[in-house]
């Protein structure tokens, strides 16, 4: 058996090509994914940055702890408590302290993240001063960059200010420094001081405030800007990576089972050769199951050498994406290559069972009738399968929207949903495609001439040969419009909600995304003819069923100006109810009724108890709480809406620009709708990008093969077309109307799986009170139809004028 499996392999190697490219590819998109997946389980220990030469920092609380009985749960808080000043007074009696302060910088030709510090804290730093001299007034700097200069004037939103000097050290920030005076005029609060004293004396004067941390050694790393960025990193980095892995490895089994049946299938005259000669079904089926292990084994080796290449070029892409860290790299491990070269092997030999099964039960006069003519291309176990899995998408689209609606525009979902329908579809595809092929040939089939009824009556006869080369460009075409089509409509969705909510004449916001101060909201609210809406930026955080903290994000306004300013999506109460003892919710959340009250803590820890004056629909999750500037402690004002009462819109604008200063942003409701349309995040979308040029290259490539392996097996028929008077130009123009046939075919049915799973994520939005318009990306679907039109038709051209010259000669 061995023996004549070696001799079919050597002899019809473009039966097995595709199969073998296929199989080794989707193997390499496995290690890949496998090693990258691997190689982001754990960041490099991190050392402390900013205060690497503090002796002592002490943080006040910025983590609130709640106890449950499945232990304690902790959320980040959204204004983390100063240190108290009655402990900030013993701790003077060990040693000096520095109160640390940060605050974000707009400065016109400075970088966009500049920080402000106070002076004092420079020599905690690694920075050294190297040219000019220390901050000695208010409008005097110290700067770190190659940007910086000495005794250049920067113009900021905290005034015009002058650098005279500069420092030198590590790259952790940019940071501009400050006297010590006017760092706490701008930043009042100090969360974290340095204490140059002995640690324990230290940690014994706090010992007794809770939420205060004392860091030393190493721990003193949790002081610098976003301790937890590379944790966080890792864990999208994990995301990222088990997604694009289970896409890989759906398209991989997906497209090799279609590969390695079609290759069985083309070999039906052979089998029936066989069966005449006297092999049994037994033998049929051993010999087939021998000769895909051969094929299994050397491509799922040849899988793990490239994609042992392939990973390193993938970190570097993620770091150089911003997706990564600068310090990721692939690292040496071993059990990605053995789930990618068994996965293969197992795929490989699971492609061919009902394929083999079905060889060797029908009888030799049986496969000799069918070998010209696809007859009975449809199988009960497909059918089986194709109706269970579309009738299983269609119960959990149904019991989702009855249930949980919210849940489809997850990304978890609206990435994983689309396979069961990809999979069903495509093994009803044999069903689908005669019909479809007429359909789409019926206009070439009238024109003068045979080329278009050849075209039509060849593709509607070769279903499984249709079948296996349509499969991969239904895979993309269907991933490609579901996710991005999933993406931008919830984007639109989100965009529908801001338009609705905003009913504002102006919006005005600070420079670079910061806080009005005082003095600025007094001239805001004294333009004439504007009712002002102040709001800041908070949270609020719930108990849900006694064992989950969830974070909610909070607005904070007087009810009144907001009211006139906004239309909040309401199903119960009224947004005027809201007061210094109320909240207004959203459905999501356990306890949303009118009058009941909730307890919560606020965005500084504080715990309350609030009435529920008002509740909003869910939406797109992005509705939020609202409270008042009272329950909203340490939240700064960081936008103002304006309504215009009995006046001059045009004059309202002037005064309003006036009032701001410069830097401010003075848009209109509409402008500031369109300015604040959502988007995909950079992180997101590159993601999406990964995932779809996994899909895509594997369905070039297997294209490519089944192209080959097609113009293999249809040597004789061409020869036909030859003898019957067709010219070799004539021929392969055919050949090229049927390759594009074909992807037209794929094309129409991954556009309607991405139609149908559209339609569920649009049906979810109506019942979460939103109708946006649904977005399928066009653009992206005809570039991905296009690539693979182009693919098909130059590897099936190829190949068929390769095979042409060969029958020729011999």
């Amino acid at each position: 058996m061995l023996s004549v499996a070696l001799s079919t392999l050597r002899t019809r190697w473009a039966t097995f090509a595709g199969s073998f490219v296929a199989l080794s590819l989707g193997v390499a998109l496995l290690t890949v994914m496998g090693l990258a997946l691997a190689s982001s389980r754990d960041a490099p220990e991190r050392t402390p940055e900013r205060f690497a030469a503090a002796p002592v920092v002490v943080q006040g609380q910025d983590t609130l702890r709640v106890p449950t009985p499945n232990g304690d749960r902790t959320q980040k808080l959204a204004h983390p408590r100063p240190v108290p000043a009655e402990t900030v007074a013993e701790l003077r009696k060990l040693g000096p302290v520095t109160e640390d302060r940060s605050f974000a910088v707009r400065a016109q030709g400075g970088p966009g993240d500049l920080v402000g510090h106070s002076w004092s804290t420079a020599r905690f730093t690694p920075y050294e001063l190297t040219t000019g001299r220390a901050p000695h007034t208010a409008d005097e700097v110290v700067a770190n960059g190659d940007w910086a200069r000495t005794g250049t004037r920067l113009h900021t939103d905290h005034g015009t200010l002058r650098i005279v000097g500069t420092v030198t050290g590590r790259d952790i920030e940019n940071a501009i420094f400050f006297t010590d005076a006017r760092a706490a005029e701008l930043s009042p609060p100090s969360t974290q001081l340095i204490v140059e004293a002995d640690a324990r004396a230290v940690r014994n004067a706090v010992s007794d405030i809770p939420g205060v941390a004392v860091l030393t050694g190493n721990d003193r790393r949790y002081a610098d800007h976003d301790p937890d960025r590379d944790t966080e990193a890792l864990t999208a980095l994990n995301a990222l990576f088990g997604t694009a892995g289970g896409v890989a490895a759906f398209v991989s089994v997906f497209v090799v089972a279609s590969t390695f049946a079609f290759a069985v299938a083309q070999r039906r005259r052979e089998f029936g050769l066989l069966r005449t000669a006297g092999a049994t079904p037994g033998q049929l089926r051993r010999l087939v199951f021998v000769e895909a292990l051969l094929v299994g084994v050397l491509a799922s080796a040849t899988g793990c050498a490239l994609g042992a290449y392939g990973a390193p070029w993938l970190a570097e892409w993620t770091v150089d994406g911003g997706l990564a860290p600068a310090w990721f790299t692939i690292g040496d491990h071993n059990w990605p290559y053995h789930v990618a070269f068994w996965t293969g092997l197992t795929v490989a030999l699971c492609g061919v069972l009902a394929a083999s099964w079905r060889a060797g039960r029908i009888s030799p006069t049986q496969a000799l009738r069918e070998a010209s003519v696809d007859t009975e291309a449809m199988t009960w176990g497909r059918w089986l399968f194709g109706l269970g899995l579309l009738l299983t998408a269609a119960v959990t689209l149904a019991l989702t929207l009855l249930t949980e609606p919210g849940d489809l525009l997850h990304r978890k979902t609206y990435v994983g949903r689309p396979m069961l329908l990809i999979t069903g579809v495509a093994l009803l595809a044999p069903v689908l495609v005669r019909p479809l092929t007429r359909l789409l040939a019926w206009l070439p089939a009238q024109l003068p001439g045979a080329g278009g009824l050849l075209v039509r009556e060849n593709a509607a006869a070769g279903v499984r040969r249709t079948a296996a080369i349509a499969a991969p460009v239904l895979v993309t075409v269907a991933l490609a419009g579901s996710l991005l089509g999933a993406t931008a409509t919830l984007n639109e969705a989100k965009a529908t909600e801001l338009r609705e909510r905003t009913v504002a004449d102006f919006v005005v916001t600070a420079a670079g995304g910061t806080a009005f101060d005082a003095a600025t909201l007094r001239r805001l609210r004294g333009v004439p003819g504007a009712e002002v809406s102040a709001t800041s930026s908070s949270a609020v955080y719930v108990l849900e069923e006694g064992v989950s903290l969830v974070r909610s994000v909070a607005r904070a306004a007087e009810p009144g100006p907001l009211a006139a300013t906004a239309r909040l999506p309401l199903t119960a109460g009224r947004t005027a109810d809201l007061d210094d003892d109320s909240i207004i919710v959203n459905e999501e959340w356990e306890r949303h009724t009118v009058g009941q009250r909730v307890d919560v803590w606020l965005g500084d820890g504080t715990r309350t108890s609030l009435r529920i004056a008002a509740v909003m629909s869910t939406g797109t999750g992005d509705n939020g709480v609202y409270v008042t500037p009272a329950n909203a402690p340490g939240a700064r004002v960081d936008r103002v809406d304006v309504k215009v009462t009995g006046a001059d819109r045009t004059a309202v604008a002037a005064g309003l620009r006036q009032a701001a200063g410069p830097g401010a942003r003075v848009l209109t409701g509409d402008q500031w709708v369109r300015a604040a349309h959502p988007g995909t995040d950079r992180t997101t979308r590159l993601g999406l990008l990964l995932v779809l040029g996994i899909a895509l290259l594997y369905t070039g490539i297997s294209v490519a093969g089944t192209m080959v392996m097609a113009a293999s097996d249809r040597v004789r028929d061409l020869a036909a077309l030859r003898l019957a008077g067709a010219t070799h130009a004539q021929v392969l123009r055919l050949v090229g109307a049927e390759a594009l046939m074909v992807v037209a075919v794929g094309g129409v049915l991954g556009a309607l799986v991405a139609v149908l799973n559209l339609t569920g994520m649009w049906t979810a939005l109506g019942l979460l009170s939103v109708r946006p318009t649904p977005e399928l990306p066009w653009q992206a679907l005809g570039a991905t139809v296009g690539a693979c039109a182009v693919l098909a038709v130059v590897s099936s051209v190829t190949a068929t004028a390769r095979a042409l010259r060969i029958s020729a000669t011999t």
